[in-house]
């Protein structure tokens, strides 16, 4: 059963807009990317993601529009969040009722540098427990303020941890709590972990990251601006990787081929221990040569059975996750077909559609070509068909 993610970005964060232009903090731009894309991207180029929900203000459409760009085609179609927090986690809720996932992570747009490490963490907590969150052990020493902010005394921090998001459940169990609650007419909750406790659903704590802050005042922004390199470095500093791939199948028996994640008619199939797609699997390895990251045979091998006859955009969205990972953009993809048939023309635009939502950037920076080698070699003898492809990507 599918996993689902779901993003909260209903609030106002009046402490980020405090004199500013009044654009909700997770719509604010972060080196040239929106603080909700970079959340969702995290989530959107993870394998184990299968669904994604997003919950925005009644007021937020357009911000949403074009903070997301390509990133909106990975996501249902959001929906309207509540007063609080907790109405707006409970209308998402609600909205994935009709999908009835097996797993639900809850995370706050606003925290825009979580990885697939705390995802993972999360994820495998809840193989043994109906509820888990990502934390930090309390490391700073906690001061109990009196009246006019005297210090009355130390906390001890033993024991203390720092919740984060992502916050994960069983569906089931936490769309039921937040209905109780409701009922309850209990509205004072701050995180869905408090929730659980209160309907006696076990939480674990999972390893989370001191990186994966919440964005919370305009110094927190000014901050993350600043760890991400600022929205325009200087020439000197820009850091630009090119990486190429080629790839190449034979024909096999069969009635259609798959290029760059579209399925054309043919009079044969491309033949490979998956669906043999040699448009994506050269954009691959073009990704991964720009990130000195290996190849495509190294992270899926051949050998390996659960691949057999797997869809190639999954190979693509993991080089898209590594390359998040790493602090790198995808600024621009072209690829090349090699073939005398089928004709590649009539489908580019599907394959450039296709290629803009996998790679999460807009339709105009991606290019799809072909061309014959005029009769000769295996590809002009109709034995197969080749692929050249190129990944700009942008360290920031």
């Amino acid at each position: 059963m599918p996993t689902a993610v779901l993003i909260v970005a209903a609030g106002r964060g009046t402490r980020v807009n405090a004199g500013a232009d009044g654009l909700p903090k997770q719509y604010q731009m972060l080196a040239g990317t929106s603080v909700i894309a970079r959340a969702i991207a995290a989530f959107a180029a993870d394998l184990r993601v299968h669904l994604i929900q997003v919950v925005i203000h009644a007021d937020d459409a357009d911000f949403y529009d074009q903070a997301l760009g390509p990133l909106r085609h990975r996501c249902l179609p959001p929906v309207t969040g509540g007063a609080t927090r907790q109405a707006s986690v409970r209308a998402g809720l609600e909205a994935l009722t009709a999908v009835n996932p097996a797993r639900v992570l809850i995370h706050d747009a606003a925290r825009p540098f979580v990885t697939s490490t705390e995802i993972g963490n999360v994820l495998d907590a809840l193989v043994t427990s109906p509820g888990a969150i990502v934390a930090v052990p309390v490391a700073d020493t906690l001061k109990k303020a009196g009246p006019g902010h005297v210090s009355i005394g130390t906390v001890d921090r033993a024991g203390l941890w720092a919740a984060q998001t992502p916050q994960g459940f069983h569906f089931a169990a936490i769309r039921d709590a937040h209905q109780r609650a409701a009922d309850a007419g209990r509205a004072d909750f701050t995180d869905d972990a408090a929730i659980a406790e209160w309907a006696g659903i076990k939480v674990i704590l999972a390893p989370g990251s001191s990186r994966n802050v919440k964005l919370t005042t305009r110094d927190d922004l000014a901050a993350a601006e600043q760890r991400l390199g600022g929205p325009a470095p200087a020439a000197s500093r820009l850091d630009v990787r090119t990486g190429t791939g080629f790839d190449v199948h034979r024909f096999a028996s069969g009635d259609a081929v798959w290029l760059c994640g579209v399925r054309i008619p043919h009079t044969h199939k491309l033949d490979g221990h998956s669906d043999a797609d040699v448009g994506l699997h050269a954009l691959t390895d073009a990704i991964l040569g720009a990130l000195g990251d290996g190849d495509i045979g190294q992270h899926f091998p051949p050998s390996d059975m659960q691949w057999k006859g797997a869809a190639s955009h999954l190979f693509l969205r993991d080089a898209v996750r590594r390359a998040g990972e790493r602090g790198a953009r995808i600024t621009s993809a072209d690829v090349t077909m090699l073939c005398e048939a089928p004709r590649i023309g009539p489908h580019r635009d599907a394959m450039r559609t296709a290629l803009a939502d996998m790679l999460g950037i807009e339709i105009e920076r991606i290019g799809v070509k072909a061309t014959t080698t005029e009769g000769l070699g295996f590809t002009g003898r109709r034995e197969g068909i080749a692929a050249l492809a190129s990944a700009t990507l942008v360290f920031d």
